[in-house]
């Protein structure tokens, strides 16, 4: 250790005279019902009312007369923050994905008897029409359909729309209109 840390160390900056239990139990309830009265919940209240104590207890300069009022406006500062980071974690949550609901096995033979239909339509769809189905599904670029079937890239859209135009056939055909 140097000398400065040293010497830094030794100065108590808190002033004597302040009864810091004191002021606890003064003020303890009062910032507990502003803060309650800002994020609605009074558990959290209380935690942040002990956090306001602590900073108290942690700033020195703080310390005297003028505590109380100190305590309030960090009090306060607290119960904003929270309630903003309670504003920002919902609006997380809502923005998150909700895990796929499980679906009943009246729901996963629905769909399996779907995915039997569309492999039955496609099959019976000219090869061409089918691999550029197939393929758009997999999200390739129009560019990148045109490379794999080997046409121009400004015929991809009309050779889609034909494709997707013999596939409705097809199912009508085959399943009806449904």
């Amino acid at each position: 250790m140097d000398a400065q840390t040293d010497a830094m160390q030794q100065i108590d900056t808190r002033p004597a005279d302040f009864d810091f239990e004191s002021c606890f139990h003064t003020n303890y309830a009062r910032i507990a019902r502003a803060i309650a009265r800002i994020v609605g919940d009074p558990g959290r209240a209380e935690e942040l009312a002990v956090e306001a104590f602590w900073k108290l207890w942690r700033t020195p300069q703080a310390h005297g007369e003028n505590a109380g009022g100190w305590l309030y406006r960090t009090a306060v500062r607290l119960g904003l923050n929270d309630l903003r980071g309670h504003e920002r974690r919902a609006r997380y949550e809502r923005q998150a994905d909700a895990p796929p609901a499980i679906p009943n096995p009246e729901e996963v033979h629905a769909a399996e008897q779907e995915r039997q239909q569309v492999r039955r339509v496609l099959a019976a769809l000219e090869p061409r029409d089918a691999e550029l189905l197939l393929l758009r599904s997999y999200g390739l670029t129009y560019e990148e359909l045109a490379a794999a079937i080997d046409v121009k890239p400004a015929s991809i859209g009309t050779l889609i729309s034909r494709a997707q135009q013999a596939f409705r056939k097809e199912y009508v055909k085959q399943y009806g209109e449904q």
